[in-house]
């Protein structure tokens, strides 16, 4: 059996599936596996932020025109980085542990602390309404790219320091970039951080995808992602979600447009239910 794993071709996405390879390897040590990487309109524009050229979905319709056509069998995704809404001929087949879903501050090479004449750089709406509250007297500006590139302006100059997932910088082998951690009540993190998603066409069952699947992972992927569709919460918008898996609980922290906060909690066996009730209490105390 051959199986075509489609990705960005970005060295992140690349790291990234091939973690997932590596799993599928692991439980069947048969299956072939090729990997084929792919630039998406959302890698090519990089002089304007994405709520500006058509959101998250500018990273994903290239590998979903792959998938439909069939030119690869699987897509791997930062799931983080998936539109709330999806083609039903393209479901989510499974969710990955979690990585670190925490964000993460990152300076210059060889400085200790914030240069207040130079901007905090970051990626979304999400982040900057956050980093506002934490820093009050910094400038926050937008910094677009793959990681490479964001770390390649920061250390020119361009910027005091960046914000960043840290699970993409652990993959990378960059932890040591980090000078801080913020906690997921400084700056909740956005709906998936940190988790892998993996999407198939309709109809086609791949039993080795059973060993990237993880029970928590999936719980809060499938929470977050529900709190945030009902608050239409796209790409341009900063609500934000987190949840935590405490034995069969689930708790869920989600934030809204408007920089509110509000918190759940219930059985993992209803996570995407929690992820609705959550958002439309706080839609229903916004009116």
């Amino acid at each position: 059996m051959k199986l075509r794993i489609g990705s960005r071709e970005s060295v992140l996405a690349v790291t990234q599936s091939q973690l997932v390879m590596e799993a599928i390897r692991a439980f069947d040590p048969g299956i072939e596996l090729e990997l084929v990487t792919m630039k998406t309109t959302g890698d090519k524009i990089l002089d304007r932020t994405l709520d500006k050229v058509g959101g998250k979905g500018l990273f994903v319709r290239e590998l979903d025109a792959a998938l439909l056509e069939g030119r690869v069998d699987i897509t791997v995704h930062s799931c983080k980085d998936l539109p709330m809404e999806t083609d039903p001929r393209l479901p989510l087949a499974g969710f990955s542990k979690r990585e670190d879903p925490r964000d993460a501050l990152v300076l210059p090479v060889g400085k200790a602390e914030l240069d207040p004449s130079l901007p905090i750089g970051c990626a979304s709406r999400r982040r900057a309404i956050q980093l506002v509250a934490l820093y009050p007297d910094m400038e926050v500006a937008p910094v677009r790219g793959n990681v490479q590139t964001r770390l390649r302006k920061l250390d020119e100059g361009q910027y005091s320091a960046l914000v960043l997932a840290s699970a993409g910088l652990k993959r990378l082998g960059l932890e040591g970039r980090i000078a801080r951690y913020f906690t997921a009540e400084e700056m909740i993190p956005a709906a998936g951080q940190g988790i892998l998603a993996v999407q198939t066409r309709a109809g086609e069952d791949y039993p080795c995808l059973a060993a990237v699947t993880d029970r928590d992972g999936t719980v809060c992927a499938l929470a977050e992602r529900a709190f945030v569709r009902v608050l239409d919460g796209g790409c341009s918008s900063p609500v934000a979600a987190h949840g935590v898996v405490d034995g069969d609980t689930l708790i869920l922290t989600g934030m809204d447009e408007n920089g509110r906060r509000d918190r759940i909690s219930g059985p993992v066996t209803e996570a995407e239910q929690l992820g609705e009730t959550l958002a439309r209490r706080m839609k229903e105390a916004a009116e």
